[in-house]
Order: C-alpha cells, then sequence, then structure tokens
C-alpha cells in the first residue's frame, strides 16, 4: 500500500485559468495598481506551478490562492523597491459612474474591510471561506464585513437613493 495521498489532477493550465481573473482582481483590490497586480498575479501562478504536487482538493487550490495573493500583495508595500517608487496616476475605465464610484469608494476602505468586501462580493465567498482563505475566525469576517459596509454606506451617502 502507499503513502500516496488523493492529490487533485488538474493541469497548471487549467488552474490559471479558472483563478486568473480572481487572483488578478485581488491582487488589484489589495496593490490599488495595475502593474503591481500583474506583478503578483505572475508570482502567485509561479509559485503554484512549483508547489502543484501538494494540494489535495480543488478548494484547497483556491484557498491557497488567495492566501498567496494576499501575502504577495502586502509584500510588494515591503520591498525597497517600492518604498523608492513614485507612483503614477492610472486611468481605469468604467461602464457607468456608479461603478467607478462604489470602486473607489471600496478602494478606500482599510486593507482587512477591502479584502473581506472583494472576496465575499466580488469573488462569491462565503464567510467561512473566507475565514479559511485569511485564516481568521468567522465572527472576524463578519465584523468587517459589517463594519466596512457601513464605510461604505457613508462614503457613499447622498450620492445614490438606493444607499
Amino acid at each position: 500500500m502507499t503513502d500516496e495521498r488523493s492529490k487533485t489532477d488538474v493541469s497548471s493550465d487549467e488552474v490559471i485559468r479558472k483563478y486568473f481573473d480572481t487572483v488578478y482582481k485581488l491582487a488589484l483590490s489589495q496593490t490599488k495598481n495595475q502593474t503591481f497586480a500583474e506583478d503578483v498575479t505572475q508570482d502567485v501562478f509561479v509559485r503554484f506551478i512549483q508547489n502543484k504536487d501538494k494540494f489535495e482538493s480543488e478548494e484547497h487550490i483556491k484557498a491557497w490562492l488567495i492566501r498567496v495573493t494576499i501575502n504577495c500583495s502586502k509584500s510588494v508595500f515591503m520591498s525597497s523597491w517600492f518604498k523608492k517608487t513614485v507612483p503614477l496616476e492610472e486611468d481605469l475605465t468604467f461602464d457607468s459612474p456608479e461603478k467607478s464610484d462604489v470602486y473607489f469608494a471600496v478602494q478606500d476602505l482599510p486593507l482587512k474591510y477591502r479584502t473581506v468586501i472583494h472576496l465575499f462580493y466580488y469573488e462569491d465567498m462565503n464567510v467561512r471561506e473566507i475565514a479559511e482563505s485569511i485564516d481568521v475566525k468567522e465572527s472576524t469576517v463578519k465584523s468587517h464585513l459589517h463594519r466596512g459596509r457601513m464605510l461604505l454606506k457613508n462614503k457613499l451617502k447622498g450620492d445614490y437613493d438606493f444607499v
């Protein structure tokens, strides 16, 4: 009898196709910069390819990708290279003014709220999945979602009737 665990049998290409948008959008949400988000996305998938034999399930892959994306995004700000750069304004285009207002309001949230808001609303993850992905308690995720929503409501107050 072998000690071989039931590993996932998905190809790197499949994983990259399936999770590219998730990783990129999360990196963009974290870094607020398209170039940094592209770099983080590339780093995450390189690390995935290097470690792909260690995953036991599809859920394990997704949680790992999210965790590594957050960590790589944080490391961008810690690098000495980043501290020496001067940011250029990026021209982001949106389909409607509402989308741009909401996008920028979300981007102005503190990182801990921005992360859970992004994962919940943009990646359709539930509270349990978010808690597992970012290694916090479910109650913490719920609290961050609530506080993030309140901050968004205050930022967007007066701009929209539905707020």
